[in-house]
């Protein structure tokens, strides 16, 4: 027992990498398929990076609850006229050396074990069984640090307890990126704190700044944190001004192109660093047309929960009725249902049906529907699922929106779609057979203003329904 078993223990971990690691090599006792060897082995080394993925996951739980485990000890251990702060951070120095981590680094990383082991019990089992990468777990502890004990356990409750009210649907957490996991958090986390996104946002709009940091070989990053109705129509501006500069003589990338008019445009300069050449001017009216989703109730000034602005995520409601009010012709209001927050109606900006339909698109989807992409929807392409010279339909359920990368994958390699539905898109299956399953919206019904009660609500939401359908 003891430090001898942590020994043995890690040894036979040492020994069973050796013998995945000769199997990945082909110099296994046997091979993954007599019939098909090369096959065989390539879907071998998928099965391995699957186990890799649980195991690490499994070993940064342990690392976890070590963690803590050394704290609490080292806390009971220090003698007891030791400031907290010196034994804190006397902690923090300690597991930083033991796992060559920075001050900052090793601060971080102990936050986030003692949160998970406080806190966040569903995300620690599921770090421990390996359904959960460490990235997916910081991820839920950021996004639950400034809620309370019951909004954490709501928060996590709705993305990994299956039998929770209105549980997450679509992709599985653990299926999807962290990055992707994060962002649908933060959507939740929007609409269910306590303090009102308004308020919240009005503290933040102080912190607006620009920010430089130096990079490698001559160059260097200059950023802003703006409004984000500010932030999406600058950032789909460049997009638009690029995309209408591309063409068989222009050799720049896109990249390039959005930062090379970015820097003409706070320079005041025509000058560019680009290899290529564009147009000598680009007229100022280029517009990117963006969805802002809006709860009808938010709209009528009667609640105050979150819009939600195509490529971005969650704003305050008085963000959206003032996009909606002042008529931007870059934003098209979509209303949700009053009853289950699905989308209700698109602005009547889009009447054309094809217009109109790459809106449904939009709206279903948020991005491309790739599994891990985040691929804005302003640039992706609609696309038939079942091809329409083999009998496919121009209906909702028989498109996709890939953005190009992934529409070239599609058509080039072994990757399909699966089929999808009005409000649910399509799955992808892989070369190997594998299926991995799409994100979905997270719609859900939206707040109610106080004292209705339910026959009342039943009178309105009629009453809504057929004003939005004249």
């Amino acid at each position: 027992m003891g430090k001898a078993a942590v020994a043995r223990a890690f040894e036979d971990i040492k020994a069973a990498l050796a013998v995945l690691d000769a199997e990945v090599d082909g110099a296994g006792s046997e091979a993954f398929s007599e019939a098909d060897p090369l096959a065989g082995l390539a879907d071998g080394c998928l099965d391995i990076l699957a186990g890799s993925r649980e195991v690490e996951a499994g070993i940064a739980g342990l690392k976890v609850k070590a963690a803590v485990r050394y704290a609490e000890t080292a806390h009971a251990l220090a003698p007891p006229d030791t400031p907290v702060v010196a034994q804190e951070m006397a902690v923090a120095a300690e597991i930083g050396c033991v796992l060559a981590l920075g001050p900052r680094a090793a601060v971080s990383f102990l936050a986030t074990s003692h949160a998970l082991t406080v806190g966040l019990p569903r995300t620690l089992e599921a770090l421990r069984a390996g359904s959960l990468s460490w990235q997916h777990a910081v991820a839920m502890a950021d996004e639950t640090a400034a809620l309370d004990p019951a909004g954490a356990a709501a928060l996590e409750a709705h993305f990994l307890d299956p039998n929770a009210p209105d549980a997450m649907r679509g992709c599985p957490v653990g299926e999807m990126p962290a990055h992707r996991f994060k962002a649908k958090a933060r959507l939740w986390r929007e609409r269910h704190h306590a303090e009102s996104i308004e308020k919240r946002h009005a503290r933040s709009v102080l912190d607006r700044r620009v920010e430089f940091r130096p990079d490698r070989d001559g160059m260097a990053w200059l950023s802003a944190c703006l409004p984000a109705d500010q932030a999406v129509a600058g950032w789909n501006r460049l997009t638009a001004i690029a995309r209408g500069m591309q063409g068989p003589h222009e050799s720049r990338t896109m990249p390039q192109l959005r930062a090379d008019n970015f820097a003409e445009a706070i320079l005041g300069s025509s000058n560019s660093t680009g290899s290529g050449t564009g147009p000598a001017g680009v007229p100022s009216p280029i517009r990117a047309q963006v969805l802002v989703t809006v709860p009808v109730f938010s709209l009528l000034s009667l609640t105050d929960e979150p819009a939600v602005l195509d490529g971005y995520g969650p704003i305050p409601p008085s963000m959206a009725r003032r996009l909606v009010a002042d008529g931007a012709d870059s934003f098209h209001r979509v209303l949700v249902d009053p009853r289950d927050g699905a989308p209700l109606e698109i602005g009547r900006t889009s009447y054309r049906i094809t217009k109109a339909m790459r809106a449904w698109l939009r709206m279903r989807e948020g991005k491309c529907p790739f599994p891990g992409c985040s691929n804005n929807s302003l640039d992706n392409d609609a696309d038939h699922i079942l091809a329409w010279h083999k009998g496919g339909t121009t209906g909702i359920s028989n498109l996709g929106q890939p953005c190009p990368k992934h529409h070239r994958l599609r058509h080039t390699t072994g990757w399909k779609p699966t089929p999808a539905s009005k409000n649910e898109p399509p799955g992808w299956t892989s070369p190997t057979g594998r299926h991995y399953k799409s994100e979905h919206q997270d719609w859900e019904p939206p707040h109610w203003p106080p004292g209705f009660l339910p026959g009342q609500r039943s009178l309105l939401e009629e009453a809504l329904l057929q004003h939005l359908a004249s």
